[in-house]
């Protein structure tokens, strides 16, 4: 039996593990409690950064849309 670790169980969760891999986890997951408190720490963290918004500030957008602006101007002026 191989003994999973923590570094293990993210590729597991985002399922990035061979059929036999992700068969092997959920075996241990099973009846290993300090790897299943593991996971559901793992899992809490995965769906709190799924409820995070992220959103750039104005000034870097109004950057972006100018230097845009100014990179068009003279293409359409020819």
């Amino acid at each position: 039996m191989h003994s999973f670790k923590q570094m293990d169980l993210l590729p597991y969760i985002y399922g990035e593990v061979s059929i036999e891999q992700s068969n092997a986890i959920k075996n241990a997951l099973e009846t290993d409690w300090e790897l299943q408190e593991q996971y559901q720490e793992l899992m809490d963290a995965k769906k709190g950064l799924e409820t995070i918004s992220l959103s750039p500030r104005k000034k870097a957008v109004d950057f972006i849309l100018d230097y845009a602006n100014a990179s068009v101007k003279p293409l359409l002026s020819v």
